[in-house]
């Protein structure tokens, strides 16, 4: 059966939207996001304005500081000085990838954790590795809020997740492991130097693949009703839209699809929920309620 992210994804938008409705009747401020995009590449300008869309959805503030791909590190390292100390900016997301000229560790570092939404600043990543509130990688978030809105019990199950990258494979292992609800998996982490990867998968009740290898998960990887999650969205070539291109996950879906319990499209899956986790998180940061003022 499908995992219909973009659904729980609306749902989770009217919630929020309701929430800001009652902080606006208490004399409480509207949550604002601000967004950082460097140069013009076509991912990236597509996820910045699903972002802008989706805080006026929300009801949240939003704003978006423009730079070309010529910008150097300490003009953004500037305006990250600035967005940290501008009061009324709840949270802020610095889009990457960013251009080879730019250490992206150094960008994120210099982002103040309390109103790093992303979740990539260390001390985001180190409170949440042993369960301490903190702000959640966006996908990873999302991913776990599918997880426990489908009722799909994740404790004791074996979970393989593919890809070991900072923004998704590792947050995922951590949440999976924890104890907690969703949680309690016993996890392995796969990635390029795996050995007997597809006997690894075979035996697993969750496959969370996010390696960026459109169509790596093939039918005779994943057991009779697991679930699989679709992390992957990479562009490729098709002369039939009128874009040239489509967007591919991971996973072989008209293949994988009948053999499994609950799967994500792509799109429609992981996508909406990275999002929606993003608001959720600025939600969070406009309350002080992880970090407390």
């Amino acid at each position: 059966m499908l995992i219909d992210g973009k659904k729980i994804s609306d749902d989770i938008k009217r919630e929020i939207a309701q929430t800001v409705e009652s902080m606006l009747a208490q004399g409480k401020k509207r949550p604002h996001l601000a967004a950082v995009l460097v140069g013009h590449d076509g991912g990236s300008e597509t996820y910045v304005a699903h972002k802008i869309k989706a805080c006026e959805q929300c009801g949240f503030k939003s704003t978006l500081v423009r730079f070309e791909s010529d910008v150097t590190e300490q003009q953004l390292l500037d305006t990250i000085d600035k967005l940290n100390n501008d009061n009324d900016i709840d949270g802020f997301i610095v889009q990457l990838p960013l251009p080879r000229h730019i250490s992206e560790q150094k960008i994120i570092e210099a982002i103040d954790y309390r109103k790093d939404v992303d979740g990539f600043h260390p001390i985001n990543v180190g409170r949440m590795s042993i369960g301490l509130p903190c702000f959640v990688s966006a996908t990873p978030a999302g991913i776990m809020e599918l997880l426990a809105r489908y009722n799909i019990s994740t404790k004791g199950a074996r979970c393989v997740v593919l890809g070991r990258s900072n923004i998704v494979g590792k947050p995922m292992a951590t949440l999976m492991m924890q104890k907690h609800n969703p949680g309690d998996a016993t996890v392995t982490v796969c990635h390029s130097a795996t050995k007997d990867i597809k006997k690894i998968c075979a035996e697993a009740d969750i496959v969370i693949a996010a390696l960026g290898q459109p169509g790596f998960v093939t039918e005779d990887m994943i057991k009779p009703g697991a679930t699989v999650i679709d992390v992957g969205t990479t562009r490729v070539p098709d002369s039939t839209r009128k874009s040239g291109f489509r967007l591919s996950g991971d996973v072989d879906f008209a293949n994988v699809e009948p053999k499994c319990s609950w799967i994500t499209p792509v799109p429609g899956g992981v996508g909406p929920m990275t999002i929606v986790s993003l608001m959720k998180n600025t939600l969070h940061a406009a309350c002080h309620d992880i970090y407390p003022e």
